[in-house]
């Protein structure tokens, strides 16, 4: 089966896969070339109604909630096993969504998805509560519970991987789940609802709703039966879903945009930082909430370090995401291009100093940008102060920490930052200081399910991976036993 005949794809409600209730459809296009692939069906009201239906009836009737961890744990394990053994499909699937580099998708998105649940069911085995010590004469006790119903909506940037990041824990906590996928990458969550099935997740415990944020993804967001919001996406609608959750008083857990800074001392090893900061902005086509697109760099090797990014970011191979080579691959869709375009347009407006890249990559009628490295450019610029979400570095100097500090928090975001230093202390020092979720220190974006990824200020609150994912899915129940 090519890229092209893939067959169009179905809500995945109860277990069973079913077309729309009015029968709606949407395209799906690959970004690389920008045509249409296939197309979706478009959930409406109805739709979402029917699948947090179903997972109540699922949650209810303790086909999953009942499971003992252990049990859940078995099964989760048995989906990462799937994960890997379908890893070219998916890898195919999310580089023909997304626009992102096969060999990317195969390094980065599958091999994490198969950790995530590997991870998640691991915890679902050691989910427990404690015993309190009280002067009371009674035996007092907490435990944890599932919350119940769980809607995840997730972004276009990193489908699988943000998908598996919200299932996981869920389901490992013994929850069920509505899945909202972005509606421009949906492909991936269809594929993943068949694995989950053949894995043994009984039917209503997953259930996967295409279609667009405002019908679909409202519906669902204020649906009386959903129990928890968890929400990937842009500060801007984050503030919207949150408000949204508030009304009802549903705890939410939100992973928001991002403008990292990325700071380079003196005494940093150039040469491997070079290498950092060229993944922290062109990772994804520079679309990764968690990027550095803000380069801070010590007066004494500014303009060193511009000379050699003006050398070395040119020659990133960017192209058809299909080519093993490729390391940049479009951007995935109209609308992101357009928006890369207008901020380096503002820049140039602004004073901004264009050393490499600025402007479109003509390919095959995909959605191209070069990377590009924007010097001279003030602090209180708009292409420095707000997130791109693009292949778009800026570059500003600085002449002591203290200025590097003030720099990195001067924006609202607070999801990830990073320092590059030979000297122990002073990254110790920095990091100490700078205001993120997640602080990477000699290098860029290095994750794992065991460490707890999320941010502060708008970058969002609540925290995805590790143990504090899993609370975050629960509910603490105390029980107190008279022993008189």
């Amino acid at each position: 089966m090519t890229a092209f005949e893939i067959e169009p794809g179905r809500l995945f409600v109860g277990g069973q896969w079913r077309e729309a209730a009015d029968g709606a459809r949407t395209e799906v296009v690959d970004p690389s070339r920008g045509a249409v692939v296939t197309t979706v069906a478009e959930a409406g009201a109805a739709d979402v109604d029917a699948a947090v239906r179903a997972a109540r009836d699922a949650f209810d009737g303790g086909a999953w909630s009942g499971l003992s961890g252990r049990e859940r744990g078995r099964i989760l394990h048995r989906v990462a096993e799937l994960i890997r053994e379908n890893a070219d499909e998916l890898a195919r699937l999310e580089s023909l969504d997304v626009g992102k580099p096969i060999s990317l998708c195969h390094a980065v998105d599958v091999t994490n998805a198969a950790n995530d649940y590997e991870h998640f069911a691991a915890l679902a085995y050691s989910l427990d509560g404690s015993v309190r010590d009280t002067p009371m004469n009674a035996l007092a006790y907490t435990k944890r519970e599932p919350i119940g119903v769980v809607a995840a909506i997730t972004p276009f940037n990193f489908p699988l991987i943000l998908a598996g990041s919200k299932i996981g824990p869920a389901l490992a906590a013994g929850n069920t789940v509505v899945h909202k996928p972005a509606d421009e990458t949906p492909l991936s969550a269809l594929y993943m609802a068949g694995l989950l099935k053949q894995a043994g997740v009984p039917d209503g415990v997953v259930n996967v709703v295409t279609g667009s944020g405002p019908v679909a993804g409202e519906a669902l967001l204020r649906h009386r039966g959903v129990d928890k919001v968890a929400f990937t996406g842009s500060t801007a609608i984050g503030r919207h879903v949150a408000a949204a959750a508030g009304e009802a008083l549903k705890p939410v857990t939100m992973e928001l945009g991002g403008n990292a800074a990325h700071i380079v001392f003196e005494d940093a090893h150039l040469e491997k930082a070079v290498g950092a900061i060229i993944k922290a902005f062109v990772f994804n086509t520079g679309q990764f909430c968690m990027g550095g697109p803000r380069l801070l760099v010590a007066r004494p090797v500014y303009a060193t370090l511009l000379g050699i990014l003006s050398e070395a970011v040119p020659g990133v191979p960017v192209g058809d995401p299909r080519n093993p080579e490729t390391v940049v691959g479009p951007m995935a869709g109209e609308k992101h291009l357009k928006k890369v375009e207008e901020y380096v347009d503002i820049a140039r407006k602004e004073g901004g100093r264009i050393v490499c890249g600025g402007e479109r990559l003509d390919l095959d009628g995909g959605y191209y940008y070069k990377p590009t490295v924007i010097a001279d450019l003030s602090n209180d610029s708009r292409v420095v102060q707000e997130e791109i979400f693009g292949p778009v570095l800026t570059v500003q100097p600085f002449d002591t920490e203290d200025e590097a500090v003030e720099l990195a928090n001067s924006t609202p975001y607070g999801l990830a930052s990073g320092i590059q230093t030979q000297n122990l202390a002073r990254a110790h020092r920095i990091a100490d200081r700078l205001q993120a979720g997640i602080v990477w220190i000699n290098d860029w974006a290095m994750l794992d399910p065991a460490v707890p990824f999320g941010g502060v200020k708008d970058s969002g609150f609540g925290r995805e991976y590790g143990p504090e994912a899993l609370a975050a899915y629960t509910k603490v129940k105390s029980v107190v036993v008279s022993l008189d």
